[in-house]
This record gives C-alpha cells, sequence and structure tokens, in this order.
C-alpha cells in the first residue's frame, strides 16, 4: 500500500519529486499507469481493500519485469464504483460521474507532465465500464495514447489452468482473490472457517460466471441477491501456491502490455 512504499521504488510518483516525474514523462514513449481499485464487502475472509491491494501489486509485480522503459506509476485510486455492494456495509463508493471525472483529471495531469501514453490497470469489475467511457473521453481530448485493462481478464486462458475450481470458484471473494490475498497478505486472510463462499448463481446462461467468464450480457443486481455472505465461488480451495502462481502468469503479461505500449509510443 501506498504508506508502505513511497520512495521504495524509483517508478512511484508518490516518492518521487517533481523534478523526476517530468523528466521520465518527457522520455520517448513514456507511460503513466493509474492503478484503479476499489474499497468493499469481501465476504467474511478478506478486507475490504483487497481489489485495492491486489490491483497495485499486480502493477509492482509487472514493474520488477521491466528494464528500459520509463514508466511512472501514480497512487492507487482506491475508491471504486460499487453500489452493487453498499448494502453488506463497510463499502465505499463514487457515483459514477465523480470517479469519471476523477480518473479523467488524473489522466490530464499526467499528459500535462509530458506522458505519451495513461494505461489504466482495474482491478474491480464494477470500475470496468467506467474505465472503458474514460479511455474514450480521455483519449478524444488529447494526442496521447489512453488504454485501459482488468488486470484479472490478462492472461486468462493461462490462469485458467491453474484453477482448482469450475467455472464459478473464482467469483467475487473466491479461489482466485483469495489465493493471490494468501499469497501476498496472508495476515488480512480469515482462518478457513470463516472463508464461506456461495455458488454462483446468474440467473441468465449469458451472464457472467466468475472473474474469468464475464459473460456476454450485463445485468445490475444488488450483492445480496447472490450471496448471504458477501463473498462468492470457493475460497476454501485457495491456496498461497496458486497465488504466486496467478501472480507470476499476470505480471507477465502486463508487463509485456506496458513494454508494447512504449514501443508503439516511442
Amino acid at each position: 500500500m501506498l504508506y508502505d512504499t513511497i520512495g521504495r521504488k524509483e517508478s512511484e510518483w508518490a516518492g518521487m519529486t517533481a523534478g523526476q516525474i517530468r523528466n521520465v514523462g518527457e522520455q520517448p514513449g513514456s507511460v503513466l499507469v493509474i492503478p484503479v481499485g476499489s474499497v468493499e464487502q469481501h465476504g467474511n475472509h478478506l478486507p475490504v481493500v483487497t481489489d485495492t491491494l491486489l490491483v497495485e501489486a499486480m502493477v509492482d509485480t509487472a514493474i520488477e519485469r521491466l528494464d528500459g522503459v520509463p514508466v511512472v506509476v501514480t497512487p492507487p485510486v482506491w475508491s471504486g464504483f460499487s453500489p452493487h455492494h453498499l448494502s453488506f456495509g463497510g463499502t465505499l463508493s463514487l457515483e459514477f460521474a465523480h470517479l469519471r471525472a476523477t480518473l479523467e483529471d488524473i489522466a490530464h495531469a499526467g499528459i500535462q507532465n509530458g506522458f505519451d501514453a495513461m494505461l489504466f490497470v482495474n482491478g474491480h469489475g464494477g470500475n470496468s465500464s467506467l474505465i472503458d467511457a474514460v479511455v474514450s473521453t480521455v483519449g478524444v481530448d488529447t494526442d496521447a495514447e489512453v488504454l485501459g485493462t482488468t488486470y484479472f481478464h490478462l492472461a486468462s486462458d493461462r490462469i485458467e489452468e491453474l484453477r482448482t475450481t469450475e467455472t464459478g470458484g473464482m467469483a467475487h471473494g473466491g479461489e482466485f482473490e483469495t489465493s493471490l490475498m494468501l499469497a501476498l497478505r496472508p495476515d488480512l486472510v480469515g482462518d478457513p472457517a470463516v472463508r464461506d463462499g456461495e455458488p454462483m448463481d446468474e440467473h441468465y446462461g449469458w451472464g457472467g460466471q466468475d472473474l474469468l467468464d464475464g459473460g456476454n450480457v450485463s445485468v445490475y443486481r444488488s450483492f445480496d441477491e447472490y450471496s448471504s455472505s458477501g463473498a462468492i465461488g470457493t475460497p476454501k480451495q485457495a491456496s498461497a501456491e496458486t497465488g504466486e502462481r496467478i501472480r507470476s502468469v499476470i505480471g507477465d503479461e502486463l508487463a509485456a502490455l506496458m513494454v508494447a505500449i512504449h514501443e508503439n509510443n516511442a
């Protein structure tokens, strides 16, 4: 998290001087990475900061794999668009328009600092359509390249090979997120007795089944229609070993994306 890492890496905006940031931004093919998470309930076994913590960790993992790429990472945008989780408590959600404006402002500030490309890295499913919108609204106003991705959609085929659960087991607070948290912050994961997750039960077969299967039809439901605990999937089958493998796969893919963005804009 930000308070643990200020000044730890040369690529972190928060630990750099203004001059250092501008120097990186003015290099050919410079990339500004903007992690976007959320603070929302994740059942009885994961902290509300899970999405923000994980997206920041995935970006850090990718940055560690880079060599010679002019990249800076902003502090994570920690509050997302999560109205569907509010009924459980513990959730901080921004209005869609407010979050969109915040992300637009951050991107425009990055452009003013000379960066050639903006990459939004999303860690919360509820932010996906919003980030797609920001890619367009910022992109139409600038010559800089603007991109967005949701990290758990990267390398989904390779991650599918690592799972121990059937489709539905890697839903909200399920095997995927719990495994990553066991690998990265096991101290924040509840013991197995409270790792409860319910099967994914989406009425429409075209709808999303878990984080790796987003479906072809979007539908709004309050999360308490899916789960009484707030978690969906199979967190009891999560392991730190699976989490480390997932982290490595995503780190590789995200790093490759950053290199490609740099090369396309240099």
